[in-house]
């Protein structure tokens, strides 16, 4: 009896943990049509918590979007991390770095279906950015590391 209370006790905490978090499972077709239906600019960036140039961009992505905010633009930040990351090293991750970009977690393990969904350029590298300004017909794949001054440059392009 006891050994099946501290099963459903587990059970439920780790539901309950697993509702908390904030990182919503996308697949891919939920990101194509995130970003065929945005009438913002969009900057969408390709990382990993395991990715050390991911996480050395992610904070003047973040802070330098925010900064053009009033200017229409949507930074979401897609997770690429293993599912076993999912949701809560993820979630804590962020939260313990201060991000407030939406974030979400790509649920989909086959690069070769879901990279040139994305844009049939992209090999899969990450950290990768996707600049999408729609009203103007701009879209642009940056698959690197960028530093501030060229994040900020891009950026300021797709306006």
């Amino acid at each position: 009896m006891k050994k099946i209370i501290l099963f459903l006790s587990v059970l439920i905490f780790s539901i309950s943990i697993h509702a908390q978090s904030g990182i919503p499972s996308w697949k891919i077709t939920s990101l194509e049509k995130f970003i065929n239906t945005s009438d913002s600019v969009v900057v969408i960036n390709f990382w990993a918590t395991f990715c050390k140039p991911c996480i050395h961009e992610l904070p003047y992505l973040q802070s330098v979007s925010e900064k053009l905010k009033d200017k229409k633009v949507t930074l979401l930040l897609v997770s690429l991390d293993l599912p076993e990351a999912f949701p809560l090293t993820i979630d804590s991750f962020a939260k313990a770095n201060g991000y407030t970009a939406p974030i979400v977690w790509l649920n989909e393990t086959n690069a070769d279906y879901f990279c040139p969904k994305v844009d049939k350029a992209w090999s899969g590298a990450i950290p990768t950015t996707l600049f999408i300004n729609r009203k103007k017909g701009y879209r642009k794949l940056v698959q690197d590391q960028m530093d501030q001054d060229t994040f900020e440059k891009e950026l300021r392009k797709a306006l």
